[in-house]
């Protein structure tokens, strides 16, 4: 039977291509072609508004070319020939991949594997997460800092697999000798609902959760930064804290309620910084009683520079515009205690009634019951291919998985940019181990990196195709652009697009909005 595309598959293309278009935009025409003029690019309001003609062009270009394709792959469907129609239900035993974990690196692996094993009726894909929904971590800050609603950056994951047994549970126990996984679904604790699954291929994707490095006090009181819920807490906490100081009479009593302390300087603790900068400081209207002076975002990490992922130079620009937009830091210091309104340092100590830590991760705790090798990290070793040594049909990848570029030998971070081509690789080595075949080892070449650093102001590390020794660095609006256009091309699904897309656009014209949605209660 001959199948049409799938609903909004124009839509999606079209919109995919229309955000693609804004780098494009950006390295083009307003980089690459002052350059070969011989013309320094201009950053300033002025000469960007004179290249917002060639954007809107860029953009109309993005849609029609993705229009053009979607049509393109739709007349070759028609031309090749009908698909096949599906063949009655087979009832014979399969072979069953079970993936654990639903983030980027579990839910990209399911997809490769559906893409991989489309024509192969004999194979059964199960994924079991914690979580019914892929989070899109990238923009988490965004809700944190009310900039985006929480569920339009989470897309569910019983919709985007569509050949996939979805399972909501928690793993309990994984016994590697009798190849099964023992599942807990009574996810809040009220009542137990067991089972078991079997399986012929295992994947870890069971990435990371936070590492409080034994500081017992900063776990208790502490915000997490890892989900949906947590960036929501963060967010209403702030509110409360504002409407506390509100109340609050005596000016030395309203400090330590708008202090607002994050513990690490990588990409996470830098985004919530500028993000939670921005929103405190833009929600300052609401309340007059309040002084704009006593608002502080204070950042503090162990090193003498934040952002260590990029280059020194970018580092330092990052750290500049935000104190010029009021964030405080505290460098070479470690968190060292907490108490009720005081963050410890090694170095002194901070009135705050808001802590929260984004300095250290560690793998999915399961994986210390497994009996299989790992680094100090805790990560579960793997070879080239990302298979478990000595365990045939144990696989691992993402944060949980220690693996070693098979080009270069050295360790690949544990990022989602990583996280997806391993994802790709791996679906690829168990197509070919269950047909015999030999398996691939993994090697991708990093494609850069992007941080938002607060209003408008991002940097960006981007390495040159042919020439991975060398980058290009971009700071300032334009590399907020790209951060924009890049990501929301990669966030799944249409619908997600559609509506950051309205909610990037209402924030332009109006204040953040101070309702909060939880009772912190």
């Amino acid at each position: 039977m001959l199948t049409g595309p799938a609903p909004g598959a124009y839509l999606d293309n079209m919109f995919t291509a229309g955000a693609y278009a804004v780098p494009l935009w950006a390295v083009i025409s307003v980089i690459a072609l002052p350059v070969f003029s011989r013309q320094m690019p201009e950053w300033n309001a002025e000469q960007m508004r004179s290249h917002f003609p060639v954007l809107v062009g860029w953009v109309l270009f993005g849609l029609t070319l993705g229009l053009f394709t979607q049509l393109l792959n739709d007349v070759a469907a028609k031309v090749v020939g009908p698909e096949i129609a599906p063949t009655a239900k087979d009832n014979s035993p399969k072979k069953r991949i079970v993936i654990l974990g639903g983030g980027f690196a579990g839910m990209t692996a399911a997809e490769c594997l559906e893409r991989e094993l489309q024509n192969d009726p004999s194979v059964a894909i199960t994924l079991v997460s914690e979580t019914n929904a892929l989070l899109f971590t990238p923009m988490l800050a965004e809700v944190a800092g009310s900039s985006l609603e929480p569920s339009h950056i989470s897309t569910p994951l019983r919709t985007t697999l569509h050949h996939t047994e979805f399972i909501r549970g928690r793993v309990t126990d994984v016994d590697l000798e009798n190849k099964r996984v023992s599942l807990d679904a009574g996810m809040d604790g009220a009542e137990s609902c067991e089972s078991e699954l079997s399986y012929d291929h295992l994947v870890f994707a069971l990435g990371a959760v936070s590492n409080y490095l034994g500081l017992n006090n900063v776990q208790r009181m502490a915000f997490d930064f890892k989900s949906l819920i947590d960036a929501i807490r963060i967010r209403n906490h702030v509110i409360e804290m504002f409407e506390r100081a509100d109340r609050e009479r005596d000016e030395e009593a309203q400090k330590p309620l708008l202090t607002f302390v994050i513990a690490g300087g990588g990409f996470a603790g830098v985004e919530l910084a500028g993000a939670l900068n921005d929103f405190a400081r833009g929600i300052l209207a609401d309340y007059p009683n309040l002084r704009r002076e006593d608002v502080r975002v204070v950042l503090v990490h162990s090193r003498d520079r934040i952002l260590p992922e990029l280059s020194e130079s970018l580092g330092r620009y990052a750290q500049r515009r935000m104190e010029l937009r009021g964030v405080e830091f505290q460098l070479n210091t470690r968190l060292a205690d907490a108490r009720e309104g005081v963050v410890v340092l090694s170095d002194g100590e901070i009135p705050a009634q808001t802590l929260v830590w984004t300095a250290g991760t560690a793998p999915n705790p399961l994986t210390k019951t497994l009996p299989l090798e790992k680094d100090k990290r805790g990560a579960l070793i793997v070879d080239k291919t990302l298979a478990v040594p000595d365990h045939a049909g144990v696989w691992a990848l993402g944060d949980c998985a220690a693996v070693v570029d098979a080009k270069s030998g050295k360790p690949c971070p544990p990022t989602a940019q990583f996280a997806l081509r391993e994802a790709a690789t791996l679906a690829k080595n168990i197509r070919a181990s269950l047909q015999g075949k030999q398996a691939r080892g993994f090697h991708f070449d990093s494609q850069g990196a992007l941080c938002v650093v607060g209003h408008q102001t991002a940097c960006a590390e981007l390495t040159i195709p042919f020439a991975r020794d060398k980058a290009m660095r971009f700071s300032g609006l334009l590399a907020w652009l790209m951060w924009r256009g890049i990501y929301l091309g990669k966030l799944p699904g249409l619908e997600r697009k559609i509506r950051v897309l309205v909610d990037w656009t209402v924030e332009l014209f109006f204040p953040k909005d101070i309702v909060q949605t939880i009772d912190l209660r």
